[in-house]
């Protein structure tokens, strides 16, 4: 499904979630690599931190995209991210024409996982990212990873209990 250079960036994404649950945030990362294998920009989560819900890491890197690459660049780019885009995140990497995207869990893996620790319901309903991007090819998840970004979100339920 995914090669070992696609797998080390999801594990970078992974780190960034780390990072971000370090800062109060929840686990979120991302990592914009061109075409030529370039990591070119990366983010984490920082709505909590920053009291703004809007700031997901996919969605800082379609802006950062729109802002520093061309067109056929940004088509050409792969999105690796720790969990599957949300309707928000996916509309930002479709207006800005960012090409694949690759993720570590489903929007159904985290859904199932914050119903068990007893997260009530999203505001914004869990799209898969081909209903709000048709056509955009799109990898995930990755099994191997899903533990290790349960246990993110495990941590940083803990945290704020």
């Amino acid at each position: 499904m995914i090669n070992e250079v696609e797998l080390a960036h999801l594990k970078r994404c992974v780190e960034l979630a780390a990072e971000a649950v370090a800062a109060g945030d929840e686990p979120f990362g991302s990592v914009l690599v061109g075409a030529d294998g370039t990591v070119l920009a990366e983010d984490r989560n920082r709505e909590t931190s920053l009291a703004d819900q809007t700031r997901h890491p996919e969605f800082a890197l379609a802006r950062w995209a729109a802002e520093n690459m061309k067109a056929e660049e940004r088509r050409a780019a792969t999105v690796y991210t720790s969990g599957e885009h949300c309707p928000m995140c996916a509309a930002a990497h479709g207006w800005v024409g960012l090409g694949r995207i690759v993720y570590a869990v489903s929007s159904v893996q985290l859904g199932r996982w914050l119903a068990d620790l007893g997260v009530g319901p999203s505001p914004v309903a869990a799209l898969p990212i081909q209903d709000v991007v048709p056509g955009l090819e799109v990898v995930g998840p990755v099994p191997e990873l899903a533990e290790r970004v349960h246990e993110l979100h495990r941590r940083f339920r803990a945290d704020r209990s």
